[in-house]
């Protein structure tokens, strides 16, 4: 059995938009959500140039990789052909709007799921302090 970190509300993340969950290691995630309220959360690093998934364009079940313009899919974390690589995925839910993210997922560096372990023990202060920023504002 999961435990969950509550992060936000879905209305806190605009839709076809993102939120960054800061975390002190393993790298920061983005929070996504679609037109139709579903909620994805990835690695915030493209697997082409490590560009900031966060600040991409939303759009289905995909993000443009707001560098060099990858399509990686929101509900997988890959790149669509002919592009290869993915992105990280962390497991979400969704309760009465409440957006939370699996503790030890949060906890976990991308070397520990590089290496299929947890982490957790090392890395649950990290999953305490791990905060989210409020959307970029969208240019006019």
């Amino acid at each position: 059995m999961a435990d969950w970190k509550t992060i936000c509300r879905v209305d806190d993340i605009p839709r076809l938009g993102a939120r960054k969950v800061t975390r002190k290691s393993g790298g920061d995630i983005a929070v996504f959500r679609t037109a139709d309220d579903r909620v994805f959360a990835l690695l915030d690093r493209c697997p082409h140039k490590g560009g900031p998934l966060s600040q991409g364009i939303v759009f289905g079940d995909s993000v443009a990789c707001p560098l060099h313009n990858w399509t990686i899919g929101l509900g997988d974390g890959c790149a669509a052909a002919p592009d290869v690589g993915c992105a990280q995925r962390f497991s979400v839910r969704v309760e009465e709007g409440a957006v939370a993210l699996d503790l030890i997922e949060l906890a976990a560096s991308r070397r520990d799921a590089d290496l299929g372990t947890a982490g957790a023990a090392r890395g649950a202060s990290d999953a305490a302090a791990a905060s989210v920023e409020a959307p970029a504002k969208a240019a006019a």
